[in-house]
């Protein structure tokens, strides 16, 4: 009977802080949020470059986010975290169900000095994303510091397109 309520308890504080595990990003680019975290996924809806999404968890690359009344999965190069960093509410189904380790990767493309075994034991890590992402600075910051060191802005037209021969 304890241990029942033991789960019991368990069971509602795992409930209760799902509810608060979401976080908030922006959408840095139009995407589509998308059924299933593939790329060629059934489309859900469009979503616009700037949109507010409640990142509701993650898969691989992806998160799945709710954006418009809709949910679906984008990718997560394409979202700028707004909220803390705290416990995911995959990071709570994971652990509640047995799936934790070091068997998610990442996939990177045009990154010199890793090999293929790097990139096979790569893993997420939260925590170097936060550390990352707390380097960020405001726009009227970078505008000062632009000034103070004197930096000039250059507009650098896009190459022609190619001649078809």
């Amino acid at each position: 009977m304890m241990l029942r309520s033991f789960f019991l308890a368990l069971a509602t504080l795992c409930a209760s802080g799902v509810a608060l595990a979401v976080d908030s990003g922006t959408l840095t680019r139009a995407e589509t949020l998308r059924l299933k975290p593939f790329a060629d996924a059934k489309a859900v809806a469009p979503a616009a470059s700037g949109s507010k999404v409640d990142i509701v968890s993650r898969n691989g690359g992806w998160y799945q986010v709710k954006a418009g009344g809709k949910t679906g999965w984008v990718r997560m190069l394409s979202v700028r975290r707004t909220a803390a960093a705290g416990s995911s509410i995959s990071g709570i189904a994971n652990v509640a169900s047995g799936r934790t380790g070091t068997g998610k990767v990442t996939t990177t493309t045009g990154v010199r000095g890793l090999d293929s075994e790097d990139l096979a034991t790569a893993t997420f890590d939260e925590a170097q994303t936060v550390k990352a992402e707390s380097y960020r600075v405001s726009l009227k910051t970078a505008d000062a510091f632009a000034k103070q060191a004197k930096l000039v802005v250059h507009d650098v037209q896009p190459l022609p397109a190619p001649v078809k021969k």
